[in-house]
């Protein structure tokens, strides 16, 4: 049995959880997330809690328990607490701004980088090297995340970049002059 994929899901006040055929949806306080779901999949959805069972002991099903128990606990998560990724910008001259909606980024390159969020994800920029995206489907901010990261990625030897706040560069030594 999977550990995680027998657990079951909490279930908050304030939260409802419909399973129409395939379909979970989940309203909260922060919003509303729809998400199809495998159709091998047993999901009870009970008063406080919702539990996933595995039809059998199928390869494919294994993988899926756990999968689908912790897709269906991100999305209650989401609608409670929602979720945030926070972004540093290392490097002279590195800044990041906010301008309406977009981001824009100026990291070494001759132009501004500009980053629209998709709807229902906001970007937060409390001081000009720190980026926060929020929002409340978990896969939506970290993939928002990636890209924010992927426009100038930390490099080895001076550690210059955009790096996941708390993230670990490993560095190299540089060339040695003689």
């Amino acid at each position: 049995m999977s550990r995680i994929g027998k657990k079951p899901v909490e279930i908050p006040s304030g939260v409802t959880i419909t399973l129409d055929g395939t379909l979970l949806t989940v309203k909260g306080p922060k919003g509303e997330l729809k998400r199809k779901l495998h159709e091998d999949m047993k999901i009870n959805i009970e008063e406080k809690e919702v539990t996933v069972e595995r039809p059998s002991e199928h390869k494919e099903h294994r993988a899926l328990h756990g999968t689908t128990r912790s897709l269906i606990n991100n999305m209650v998560e989401g609608v409670t607490k929602g979720f945030e990724r926070s972004l540093e910008l290392v490097g002279v001259g590195y800044r990041a701004t906010k301008s309406g909606q977009k981001l824009v980024l100026n990291v070494g390159y001759s132009h501004p980088v500009e980053i629209v969020p998709e709807e229902g994800i906001e970007i937060e920029v409390p001081s000009n090297t720190k980026v926060t995206v929020k929002g409340i489907d978990k896969e939506r901010v970290g993939a928002l995340a990636s890209n924010i990261r992927s426009v100038r990625l930390p490099e080895p030897y001076k550690g210059k970049g955009i790096r996941y706040e708390g993230e670990y560069i490993r560095r190299k030594e540089g060339k040695t002059g003689k």
